[in-house]
């Protein structure tokens, strides 16, 4: 069979396996070649490290200078009769294949990552493969749903407005239209389920079932990732459900900060700029403003990747010292909030609408970036390439 891209709504349901390295392969070559990670960590846990900026972050302190040994935990689905596979099941194989060859420790540990069984393989792996303890923890977990406890019941999130409902567009790149939505505002209930599964209580349940097992190495740090954005997304972003789970991540960094003491450890939240990633696609009426941004910060050459973003956090920002500001968050997001990227994006953003979006955004990087994730749309792979599931499934990560 030939591998295409199919893509239902925001969903991408395919995944292209040499593309998925070739992407690994020009992350990798990136990082190489940039300012280096100094006095970064050599022991690292991810908690969803199989795309986005968990992948990234891994890919970053393996390759651009830190050198570090890696455990990441992913949720992915493998080949089948049922499909080729989700991409992060792909990133997870080259990428461990390529650390391997660089001599770096590369375990993937695939499953849920708010299991008892999942915890307890990470455990084991940082018991036998680390010496016991970490030197960093990067919590990176983008989730629907979060199980509630040792029954089937589950929370599930709710991206809506808070106090009132909201009207915006939004873009279906399954047939790459343009569609004006309305959200209803949230309900108390889908606050707090939001708030659950995506704040901070896995986060800290994580950071404490380490310090329990004496997994928690001297001079430890653990880091989570946060959007604030600005005045024009909060009704959808800062002031909606997802702000609001984002606030309770922020007080949990706090938190967590004060539990690493002992170890001279540290704990900080660190917001990123507007990217397209696989969790970000969901937003409703935030791809507008994607558009916008990514064409002024093209335009004005300060646009960056994850790749990019997750570099200069760690060689500028992280190591040796964290830069924060006053509510201890590391603002990498300062580039995309400057005056002279907001009133240019603001700007479009006022002029762009159904029958010019492609134009006045930069709606093909857009696209080209969400096709790039599942492994499409690379200049050197050959999409003609035919697979057969038991060749992919010879494939494990």
């Amino acid at each position: 069979m030939i591998i295409e891209p199919i893509i239902k709504g925001v969903v991408a349901r395919s995944a292209h396996p040499a593309g998925c390295e070739q992407g690994i392969r020009q992350h990798i070559d990136l990082v190489s070649r940039a300012a280096p990670i100094t006095q970064g960590p050599k022991r690292v846990l991810i908690l969803g490290g199989s795309s986005g900026f968990g992948l990234a972050a891994r890919i970053a302190l393996t390759f651009g200078g830190a050198e570090a040994d890696t455990i990441a935990v992913s949720f992915e689905r493998g080949p089948s009769e049922k499909g080729v596979g989700s991409a992060g099941w792909y990133n997870n194989i080259y990428f461990k294949q390529h650390a391997t060859a660089a001599g770096r420790k590369a375990i993937n540990i695939v499953g849920d990552a708010f299991s008892t069984p999942v915890r307890q393989q990470v455990l084991s792996a940082i018991a036998n493969e680390f010496d016991g303890q970490v030197d960093l923890i990067i919590y990176s977990l983008a989730c629907g749903v979060r199980p509630q406890g040792k029954d089937d019941k589950m929370w599930h999130s709710a991206i809506k407005p808070i106090g009132g409902n909201l009207c915006g567009a939004s873009i279906n790149l399954q047939d790459d239209s343009w569609q004006e939505t309305e959200l209803t505002a949230a309900s108390d209930r889908e606050i707090h389920d939001t708030e659950k599964v995506m704040g901070g209580e896995d986060w800290q349940q994580w950071i404490e079932l380490l310090i329990l097992h004496n997994a928690i190495a001297p001079q430890c740090r653990t880091v989570a990732f946060s959007y604030i954005g600005p005045q024009y997304t909060y009704p959808i972003y800062h002031q909606g459900t997802l702000g609001r789970a984002k606030t309770h991540l922020h007080h949990t960094s706090d938190e967590l900060n004060q539990k690493l003491a002992p170890f001279n450890g540290e704990a900080y939240t660190c917001v990123c700029k507007a990217l397209v990633t696989k969790a970000s696609v969901f937003i409703p009426t935030f791809s507008p403003y994607l558009l916008a941004l990514y064409k002024t910060m093209k335009e004005q050459g300060v646009h960056e990747t994850c790749i990019e973003q997750m570099q200069r956090l760690f060689n500028s920002k992280f190591y040796p010292q964290a830069q924060v500001d006053a509510q201890r968050l590391i603002r990498m997001d300062d580039w995309e909030l400057s005056s002279s990227v907001q009133s240019k994006t603001l700007q479009r953003l006022q002029q762009m609408n159904s029958d010019n979006f492609r134009e006045v955004g930069d709606y093909h990087g857009y696209k080209q970036e969400f096709l790039q994730l599942n492994g499409f749309a690379f200049d050197d792979v050959d999409y003609e390439q035919h697979y057969c599931i038991e060749q992919l499934q010879a494939l494990t990560p």
